[in-house]
């Protein structure tokens, strides 16, 4: 009987006791790894599980609790649903996320697509949605399709290669400064809502000694286990209230409840008039993808050590992987707005992990927290929520877009996006910097000369209309009433 060689990874990679101290280990592991796109990759054979992957892990099921609650919820508000009916459809897409997707795809089909997440910046667009007959099926599918195309086709990469360092490193500050800046705010406001302010004074104060204590002894892949830890601990011993409210359960796993006309969502299924409502938000939704699934690429790349290229984010098949989760999800019944999973692959990069190990652990958490209900309540509290967001996510942006923005004439491109993204929205600063980087108007004027016609104003400029169209259509731009009728809507 013939024995099967070793796996490619099997050959290359050397224990822990050949390295001198564990980032050279962990670094030696980035670079033996040889990752099988869309092909079985299994554990131990193909990589290993340490004790790194269990930042990540943690990190993606808090961010992943919240901002599906925090999707649902956007729906749920404006049909009238009860909040018992959010925590069902929250636990549902957890389960949704975990088994079908995150363990089978991130976990062992392709390890080099991340992991798929929740749309954050749709979430303030979904009143005007539903105020604008929109039905939470319809868009999904439409974002999936829209999505998968986008994926198939490799326009994300190639919208990916339009981006310099400095739109890219731009962008990443001003996500990084405005989620720092709202998490701090949320953070405030929780405490100010039961008289004890100071409470998110000190809880920011301590974990800023505490992150500036991790960088110094290069330990800042801890920040989001000790920083969530240390602040839950402060507003417990300092009188904050809390209480696990979450009973164990199993969500009603039948598609029909869910899209029934009297269950569920109660909306029924959608018809073609609610395809059409949905369509203009569907468009910008997956025009938001490129710029999110570029930023997490990058970040990976500033912190990865040399010769890691084959483990970096697959931004192609992430895209084609989050647009079948959302087909999925929302045929199943679930709310969720699929995107590149943030809260994961950032604290990953940090703690220089390769993706597989940590989505297998994502999805047993995601599993658990589900299924027992009480670790999401503990998740959702604002102490830990917030510095969690803050030291995992938004902080580590504002890093790498530091970084970016070091050498050359990277920062005439930076101030640029990030003063469009804060007149409209980072889609619109994007979409119109890239053009004009390209174009050589501001930036590095031979990168644009060495791009041809095609990158350097064809696709920036189709790109940049198309979304100033839609835009303009739903009335995104401030000051300006919206050009479709049926979306001049207060919301």
């Amino acid at each position: 009987m013939s024995v099967k060689p070793p796996s490619d990874y099997l050959q290359q990679r050397r224990p822990r006791q050949h390295f001198s101290d564990r980032a050279a280990y962990l670094e030696h592991e980035l670079q033996a790894m040889a990752p099988k796109r869309w092909r079985p990759n299994l554990p131990f054979k193909d990589y290993r599980f340490e004790w790194e992957d269990l930042v990540p892990a943690t990190a993606a099921t808090i961010g992943k609790i919240v901002m599906v609650a925090a999707i649902v919820a956007a729906f749920a508000g404006p049909l009238g649903l009860s909040d018992a009916f959010v925590i069902e459809n929250v636990r549902f897409e957890m389960l949704i996320a975990a088994v079908l997707f995150v363990i089978l795809i991130s976990g062992f089909l392709n390890p080099v697509a991340n992991l798929a997440g929740t749309h954050g910046p749709l979430i303030p667009l979904i009143p005007l949605i539903v105020a604008a007959g929109g039905h939470p099926m319809a868009l999904g599918i439409l974002i999936g399709v829209l999505g998968f195309i986008l994926g198939i086709t490799k326009g994300g990469s190639l919208l990916a290669k339009l981006t310099s360092n400095g739109v890219c490193g731009g962008l990443l500050l001003y996500l990084g400064f405005i989620g720092l800046q709202a998490q701090i705010k949320h953070l405030f406001s929780w405490a100010t809502g039961f008289d004890m302010a100071y409470l998110a004074f000190v809880i920011i104060l301590a974990v800023i000694i505490l992150y500036a204590y991790l960088e110094h002894i290069q330990k800042r892949w801890l920040a989001i286990p000790l920083g969530s830890a240390l602040a839950a601990l402060l507003a417990w011993s300092l009188g904050a209230p809390f209480s696990f409210q979450t009973e164990p359960g199993i969500p009603n796993l039948n598609p029909a409840y869910w899209w029934g006309a009297d269950t569920g969502w109660q909306l029924g299924l959608p018809t073609l008039q609610h395809f059409l409502a949905v369509a203009p938000f569907a468009v910008l939704a997956v025009a938001m993808w490129s710029p999110d699934f570029l930023g997490h690429r990058v970040f990976q790349q500033l912190n990865y050590p040399a010769k890691t290229d084959k483990v970096l984010m697959n931004i192609d098949d992430t895209m084609c992987s989050a647009a079948t989760r959302q087909v999925t999800g929302s045929l199943l019944g679930g709310g969720n707005i699929a995107s590149s999973w943030g809260t994961y692959i950032i604290p990953a990069s940090i703690a220089r992990r390769p993706i597989p190990a940590g989505a297998v652990l994502t999805g047993l958490f995601c599993i658990i927290a589900a299924l027992w209900g009480y670790p999401m309540d503990l998740a959702v509290w604002p102490p830990v929520l917030s510095v969690a967001l803050m030291v995992g996510v938004f902080i580590p942006l504002l890093e790498a877009g530091m970084q970016m923005t070091r050498e050359g004439k990277t920062t005439q491109s930076a101030a640029i996006v990030i003063f469009s993204s804060a007149l409209v929205n980072p889609v619109f600063g994007w979409s119109l910097t890239v053009l004009l980087d390209n174009l050589g108007i501001i930036g590095c004027k031979e990168r644009g000369k060495g791009l041809g016609h095609l990158g350097r104003w064809i696709v920036p400029g189709i790109v940049f209309i198309v979304l100033c169209t839609v835009m303009a259509a739903i009335g995104m731009f401030p000051g300006i009433p919206a050009f479709l009728p049926s979306f001049r809507l207060t919301v």
